[in-house]
């Protein structure tokens, strides 16, 4: 038996959810090697990649208030719309600091070597939670949501680490103390975003169970 309109919109609305997805992962990697090449042309690919961001997020809603208004979903297919448009606003907001982070310029061009490495280390679980973010939408899968949650507190412990050693080098070498507080900034704006991944899982829980996590 073929799917009906709604099933089929249901459908379009996940494939722009993923294409949303995969412009915040792009706008956050691009942003992290801004942050280690100051390449004015990386600048101008997150900026638009922050663009193609907020247009997504039009679509989406756009087609979210079609689904309402036209299709008069039941309670679940209620859920997985008014979960949907959370979730667009909290993956715009990953889009602007990804560009924030993009925007810190003017950086010494050595680095400490351990703060980068850990910085890279945050990028990288920062993207992974945004991809298992909309993984777990679209394929209403409980596991991942689990997984992100267990990959804040990875994060979490990352950020601590980072801003302790920081705080450290700012004592012992106060000249650097605007470049290492610029880093202090990138990894506070990489938290920020996994958290923002955490609220999109908690968003997915809520149109598969109908009830969020705890501690939102």
């Amino acid at each position: 038996m073929g799917k009906n309109r709604f099933e089929l919109q249901l459908d379009e609305l996940h494939v722009e959810m993923i294409k949303m997805g995969a412009l915040c992962e792009e706008a956050i990697t691009y942003a992290i090697q801004m942050f280690f090449e100051n390449d004015a042309k990386t600048l101008e690919i997150v900026r638009n990649k922050e663009i193609e961001i907020d247009r997504k997020e039009q679509e989406i809603e756009s087609l979210c208030m079609r689904l309402l208004l036209k299709q008069q979903p039941v309670a679940r297919d209620l859920r997985i719309i008014s979960s949907t448009l959370r979730i667009i606003s909290d993956m715009e907001r990953i889009g602007d600091q990804a560009l924030d982070i993009a925007e810190i310029t003017g950086l010494p061009t050595y680095l400490i070597e351990n703060n980068r490495l850990h910085i890279q280390e945050m990028a990288k679980e920062t993207i992974q939670m945004v991809t298992k973010s909309i993984d777990a939408f679209v394929k209403n899968d409980l596991t991942l949501i689990e997984e992100v949650k267990e990959n804040d507190d990875v994060l979490d412990e990352l950020f601590r680490q980072i801003k302790n050693e920081l705080i450290a080098l700012i004592g012992e070498d106060k000249y650097q103390g605007e470049f290492y507080l610029d880093m202090l900034m990138i990894a506070k704006y990489l938290e920020r975003i996994g958290d923002h991944a955490t609220n999109i899982v908690e968003w997915v829980e809520y149109s598969i169970l109908g009830h969020r996590g705890k501690g939102i």
